[in-house]
């Protein structure tokens, strides 16, 4: 008998083909492993011969069975060593009805009993309804207070040092008042400490977020973002009510609340998976030249207009060089001097610090602070015309409900930064829950975020995210759970309670300069779609379109566009499934792709094509294409020839031909074919019924069970000239066993 070892790996296979393994062809399927174990119906004899049990199945033909040198010996790189058990393995070849036959197949359950299951699993008690509600419930209960509190705190103070910075020149991005963005680092963050499943983000301002939101401010408001007013005036000349900036922002935050709790509500939280990791890379990096192209005024102390709608870059850049002569030398000089810190504190004095402590270097409050007193005690901002943050409310806002008449106006836009701010925020939390292994729920993530928004609508808040650097801050100094985000808005509060107004003298130069810098690794992005482009040219074009649409024409069109993009490629690969032929390593039961490996042997007589993806009306035709020029190399070339001469001969003479037919059984891999439907299923049995009048017979190979059952249902399983197999090599080795000689002849 033929004693054969296991490929352990593919690159094991493609040393295989460079090694002449001294064996004869396979007749039937014999499998020598390193295992002891006799199957069901299986016997070894002494002698080392296999004998198989009677009644085990479909025989082949009576035919002498193949016996081969026991003397077979592989390269120990070619197989999985091992030296403790033995298994051998003599089989028949089995069709599909008569596998099922043999071994008992059952029906899949009706939907009654999977509707039973599911009304089973979904009841629970009152304890696992609030662990589900409320998930801080778990982590507080297991909260290890010796070993995480020091961590926390830790954590948390130095994410709320971070936070006063940042809070403040994100806040600018949106129009509206500094302090704005303090705000959102306390009241929406406690309530996604209980609410969110993840325990590493730090929530609060999103450069992108604050930007859209922005946006959609400059474009309903009529007034500076200055003091938080939310008392409209009416304007003179048109009649029509003016909205300050925070009425704009607070409904825009209200709408996205709404929208995160509706698709809470109907579960929609498997959409963030329509948006891939390259669309979201591409729309980030194209919304950061957007961010970038905004601070540009504050950097450089110009006077420029603001611009919306599409292509607004275009014009803003155009104004840009059209009024360099409005440049503030002394805010240019301040940006570039920070700036210049900053990246050298990034470059430098980051890397030591982080070998040497947990706790980073607050480079950012250090220049913010630098800056206050600069100004406060020199009077800068008077003396060189600096702009500087302005007024700072004392203590927390007060409890109001937005205007509810903007929701019309803002409810498109919202809709975009609230599926914009889950997909960051779901992004960047399962970053972290694979780092520390633990489960984020994609649809929880919606009620946290929904519900903190809904919070922040009510308390002068925009819509917040997840911060990529405050985060990275939170999980690289020791934070273990939201205490951290608790112990963060805390300190703030504090800080706005008592130190609020200090901020006012601070110029927005050296504010912009903190955006600037904190951009540098999404601008950096585009650096990304050579690597992209090389592993797929249709990811790249994906990445392409948002990038380039985001920045020429507007933010929330290019994530439109890019998802068109990306589901226009989806149903490219589609309609293109994978078609390709197969061969086999000699002397063995293992089937690769023809053209990925050199020495493979042609099964006389039979075809094998390997199909992959799913079979249905709109690639039925694409898939007869490919198999009849797969199939159309094995047509003789005298047939060829007679073929194409056939107009020349009258169509009462006949000429016959003896010619032998390469190819006489097709056998479908179909172990790659996900689903199949009517009009797919019908494209397979005419393809049979087209390959039978050439003499070729069609075998089917591996399907899965519910593609077996469409087969079964369309009647291409009980057309003649089909059969259908639970392996390739059970079909190979049963259409060797049929292979005659083909006579056949051509009437001309």
């Amino acid at each position: 008998m033929s004693y054969f070892q296991l490929y352990n790996s593919s690159s094991s296979l493609a040393s295989a083909t460079d090694r002449d393994v001294p064996l004869d062809g396979l007749q039937r399927v014999l499998l020598r492993l390193e295992c002891g174990i006799e199957s069901p119906g299986l016997s070894l004899t002494g002698s080392g011969e296999v004998s198989r049990d009677e009644g085990q199945g479909p025989d082949l033909e009576d035919r002498e069975p193949v016996v081969f040198p026991p003397s077979v010996t592989l390269d120990g790189d070619m197989v999985a060593q091992s030296s403790t058990c033995r298994l051998v393995v003599e089989r028949p070849v089995y069709q599909q009805s008569g596998l099922q036959d043999a071994f008992c197949s059952r029906d899949p359950q009706p939907l009654s009993h999977s509707y039973r299951a599911l009304d089973l699993s979904c009841r629970c008690s009152p304890k696992q309804s609030l662990v589900g509600l409320v998930p801080a419930v778990t982590w507080i209960g297991n909260y290890r207070w010796k070993h995480d509190l020091v961590k926390d705190v830790v954590s948390g103070c130095t994410v709320a040092i971070m936070n006063i910075p940042q809070g403040m020149a994100y806040a600018l991005l949106g129009n509206v008042p500094p302090v704005v963005g303090i705000y959102m680092a306390i009241f929406p963050v406690l309530i996604y400490a209980f609410l969110g499943t993840s325990r590493h983000v730090a929530m609060g301002s999103f450069a992108v977020i604050c930007l859209m939101t922005g946006k959609v401010v400059s474009e309903y408001s009529g007034g500076s973002p200055a003091p938080p007013l939310f008392n409209s005036t009416a304007s003179a000349s048109t009649g029509q009510p003016v909205y300050s900036p925070m009425e704009v922002a607070t409904c825009v935050t209200f709408m996205v609340a709404i929208y995160q709790l509706l698709m809470y509500i109907f579960r929609m939280g498997i959409m963030c998976s329509l948006l891939s990791e390259t669309l979201v890379n591409g729309f980030t990096a194209g919304a950061a030249i957007h961010v970038f192209t905004s601070q540009i005024k504050d950097l450089l102390g110009m006077k420029i207009s603001k611009y919306n709608g599409n292509f607004q870059i275009i014009y803003t850049y155009i104004d840009i060089f059209t009024n360099l002569s409005t440049i503030n030398i002394a805010a240019s000089i301040i940006s570039f001097t920070t700036v210049i810190v900053l990246v050298l504190d990034s470059r430098f004095v980051k890397p030591w610090v982080s070998k040497r402590s947990v706790i980073p270097v607050p480079i950012e409050l250090i220049a913010v602070s630098m800056g206050t007193i600069v100004s406060t005690f020199w009077d800068i901002h008077a003396k060189y015309n600096l702009t500087t943050v302005g007024h700072i409310s004392i203590g927390l806002p007060e409890f109001q409900a937005p205007n509810f008449q903007l929701v019309p106006a803002v409810a498109l836009d919202s809709f975009v930064i609230a599926v914009i701010a889950y997909i960051v925020t779901v992004s960047m939390a399962l970053i972290f829950a694979q780092k520390m292994n633990y489960e984020i729920d994609a649809n929880q993530e919606l009620l946290a975020q929904g519900s903190g928004n809904l919070l922040g609508s009510f308390l002068s808040c925009m819509p917040f995210a997840a911060s990529l650097s405050r985060s990275m801050i939170q999980h690289t100094t020791g934070g273990r759970t939201q205490l951290a985000s608790i112990i963060c808005a805390a300190i703030l509060s504090v800080v706005l309670v008592s130190f609020g107004p200090v901020f006012e003298p601070l110029p927005r130069c050296i504010l912009a300069s903190l955006i600037i810098v904190a951009l540098k690794g999404v601008l950096l992005q585009v650096k990304d779609i050579v690597k992209i482009w090389r592993m797929s040219a249709l990811d790249g074009l994906v990445w392409v379109s948002t990038y380039i649409t985001v920045i020429l024409v507007e933010i929330d069109i290019g994530l439109l566009v890019g998802l068109v993009v990306s589901i226009v490629t989806i149903l490219f690969r589609g309609l293109r499934p994978l078609i390709y032929q197969l061969s086999r390593l000699p002397n063995t039961d293992i089937y690769v792709e023809t053209n990925r490996y050199g020495k493979v042997e042609d099964i006389s007589g039979v075809c094998i094509i390997h199909y992959g993806g799913g079979l249905n009306f709109a690639n039925k035709s694409c898939f007869r294409q490919e198999v009849n020029r797969i199939m159309d190399k094995y047509i003789p070339a005298e047939e060829k020839a007679q073929l194409k001469n056939l107009a020349k001969f009258e169509s009462s003479k006949s000429l016959s031909l003896e010619v032998e037919n390469e190819v006489t059984f097709l056998v479908l891999d179909l172990t790659g074919l996900q689903y199949v439907d009517p009009s797919g299923a019908g494209s397979i049995k005419a393809l049979a019924t087209e390959l039978a009048d050439r003499s070729t017979t069609v075998y089917l190979a591996g399907p899965s069970g519910s593609v077996c059952d469409v087969l079964q249902k369309c009647g291409t399983l009980t057309a003649p000239s089909i059969l259908c197999f639970p392996t390739v090599h059970d079909a190979v080795v049963f259409a060797q066993s049929k292979l005659p000689k083909i006579i056949h002849s051509i009437r001309l």
